[in-house]
């Protein structure tokens, strides 16, 4: 799938460092389908040479308002007005007051000035050294080009060049890409407060041994990001997995199926919609040796007890803010077999509008899924697809059914 089929990104390079992500940033755009036009200013040309961006997007680069290929000598006004957005990676603290002060002495500049800004959005890419972007003046700047109508990304946090750690790093490319991708996305839940579990748990035995399941957290955080995209807030809390953290999505860790709770709870306080597609383990040892339980070449193996465990969804669901509609609660069933038959009674027990059913064996750790939505009024299903086309399915249908 690629997200961004049909849409042409004016690519604004402005003088810093960050320059070098910007060849990664080009190609990642054009992966996904879009067409990149360069533009660079001549500060942005010590960092990193036009012909390197010119081999990426396979477009001549532009860098000055006098370039004879245009035949009307006008590319400000000509590269503007077939794009679909203007991205500036990286924008630098000179690009902001430029921007701020309506300055158009060169060509990228100018090209912002001129575009049609009811239908070209600008979207800047701040980098920047940490005093620089925390200086008063660079503060006003970007809340001017916000008031102006310009889209002004986050930064990073870290090292930086000149050898300082802090905050105004441009944002790494694949960070990026998610944030153009997030913002031609339909805004199907703004204003909702988005809680998803997602990923296993794991339920020790003793401090190097536990019960767990093969859950990846795959889908859960696909939907995690596709809530975020579709313009909600995003609280993520997320079993022991190995998958990094969808861009704007905020993430808290947690390990057992009681730790799930614990933090599950206070959350959904807040939440609009609860989503809660962990694999929580349904029990767990009754007690946990406090030492690595050793075999005694006995040939014996040891007695375990087990306890069940809370069950989170049903918890949330039975909860004075679902019950009065305030939380649209949906729940996940992975099942091994007679999916239908075992999620709608999963619907019914757990008390939730929405049950999402799978055939865990079938998915889990892959990247693609079938989802069986199952509902008070019947069944239908999502056909075989990636996990990221069938999250943004579901949220589809999750934001249809609010109220």
């Amino acid at each position: 799938m690629k997200e961004l089929d049909g849409k042409h990104i004016v690519l604004g390079l402005s003088g810093g460092i960050a320059c070098y992500k910007s060849a990664e940033l080009c190609r990642l755009l054009i992966k996904q389908g879009a067409s990149v036009q360069v533009v660079m200013t001549e500060a942005a040309a010590q960092f990193i040479t036009p012909v390197t961006m010119q081999a990426l997007s396979n477009r001549p680069v532009y860098g000055s308002q006098w370039d004879a290929r245009e035949p009307n000598h006008m590319p400000h006004i000509n590269l503007s007005r077939g794009a679909d957005a203007i991205l500036i990676a990286p924008c630098s603290a000179d690009f902001f007051a430029r921007l701020a002060q309506g300055r158009a002495d060169e060509l990228l500049s100018l090209l912002c000035l001129a575009r049609p800004a009811d239908r070209v959005p600008l979207l800047l890419a701040p980098a920047m050294n940490r005093e620089m972007w925390a200086h008063p003046a660079t503060q006003r700047n970007l809340a001017q080009v916000a008031q102006d109508g310009a889209v002004v990304l986050g930064v990073g946090h870290g090292d930086q060049a000149c050898g300082e750690t802090g905050d105004g790093r441009m944002l790494e490319p694949a960070e990026l890409l998610e944030e153009v991708i997030a913002f031609f996305t339909p805004k199907l839940l703004a204003g909702q407060r988005v809680l998803v579990t997602a990923g296993p748990t794991f339920e020790s035995i003793d401090p190097v041994r536990g019960i767990t399941n093969h859950s990846s957290g795959k889908m859960g955080f696909a939907i995690a990001r596709a809530a975020r995209e579709a313009g909600a807030e995003v609280t993520l809390v997320a079993g022991p997995v190995h998958l990094p953290t969808p861009h704007g999505v905020r993430r808290v860790n947690v390990r057992s199926a009681q730790e799930m709770l614990a933090v599950t709870e206070p959350q959904a306080q807040d939440a609009t919609v609860f989503i809660a597609t962990a694999a929580v383990a349904d029990w767990r040892p009754a007690t946990q040796s406090e030492q690595k339980i050793k075999k005694d070449g006995s040939g014996q193996t040891p007695v375990l007890g087990f306890v069940e465990n809370p069950d989170i969804l049903a918890t949330v669901a039975q909860s004075e803010r679902a019950r009065s509609g305030q939380l649209f609660c949906v729940g996940f069933a992975a099942e091994s077999h007679d999916l239908l038959a075992h999620a709608s009674a999963k619907r019914e027990r757990k008390g939730v509008p929405l049950l999402v059913g799978n055939i865990g064996p079938a998915t889990f750790g892959q990247d693609d899924n079938a989802l069986l939505l199952v509902d008070a009024q019947g069944h239908r299903e999502l056909p075989h697809a990636s996990k990221r086309v069938l999250a943004r399915q579901l949220v589809a249908e999750i934001a249809r059914r609010l109220p």
